[in-house]
């Protein structure tokens, strides 16, 4: 259930949040690694092939395997946040938020007023909580997390203001993007000294503030590490990547 805990508890545990990252386009995909031992498992709308159907048709499936659902929507697209909390996502990873405007109006259309504008039709959220609408709608706004993807100049150069936001509950790093943007264009390093210092800086600033931290790693050692360092939510990614790792692995012992 969404209320048993919470999303948010889960990230205040002392225990990072685990989460699968998936973009293939089949609801099973993310449906199996559910029964896997991840604590959440992320769907991403922004680099991969699900489709808004095929993610709401995920939600349920993920729920009845006790994890949370999390999804990173299209840039921009805050209105299908809203959508995905109706379904009953736990949380949404909001990408390229770049100015004060983009977080608030992420924020508006992720809390019921009177902290933002998200508009009335939770049905499948209260299905999956077991709530009655009078006691979701008071719970709604602290049952999940809205995360601002930080991972431009641009960003960091506001990002006390973003985490100043009222309904935004934390950041999300994207550091392959973070990596482009402050090598000025030259190149993809997700774990270069520059990246590991802004990470550094962006978890001391978040902390600060009091919210949650969120980061993409590639594979399950640097999930590790960014566990260590301090994030609360750690997706690893991505089940294509799963596949051929268990795919090589498989055809290694097979072959000698």
């Amino acid at each position: 259930m969404l209320t048993d805990p919470s999303f948010p508890d889960r990230l205040r545990d002392s225990k990072p949040v685990i989460a699968a990252w998936c973009g293939l386009p089949d609801p099973s995909v993310p449906a199996l690694l559910a029964r896997e031992a991840f604590d959440a498992v992320a769907i991403d709308m922004q680099h991969g092939s699900m489709d808004f159907a095929a993610t709401i048709q995920s939600i349920p499936l993920i729920a009845a395997a006790g994890k949370p659902a999390l999804v990173r929507v299209p840039v921009g697209d805050f209105a299908s946040a809203s959508r995905f909390l109706d379904a009953g996502v736990s949380g949404v990873i909001a990408p390229m938020i770049n100015t004060i405007e983009d977080a608030r109006r992420f924020a508006a259309f992720m809390k019921f007023p009177p902290i933002g504008e998200r508009s009335w039709g939770a049905y499948g959220a209260m299905s999956l909580s077991g709530l009655s609408p009078d006691d979701y709608f008071k719970k709604a706004n602290g049952l999940t997390a809205s995360f601002a993807m930080v991972e431009t100049r641009e960003a960091l150069s506001i990002l006390d203001d973003i985490l100043g936001v009222s309904g935004v509950d934390g950041v999300f790093i994207g550091p392959a993007d973070l990596s482009i943007a402050l090598s000025g264009g030259k190149g993809v390093d997700p774990a270069s000294a520059e990246v590991e210092k802004a990470l550094d800086d962006v978890l001391r600033r978040v902390k600060a503030a009091g919210k949650f931290t969120g980061i993409y790693a590639p594979s399950g050692a640097r999930a590790g590490e960014l566990a260590r360092k301090g994030f609360d939510l750690v997706c690893i990614g991505s089940d294509s990547s799963m596949l051929r790792a268990g795919a090589q692995a498989s055809l290694g012992a097979a072959r000698g």
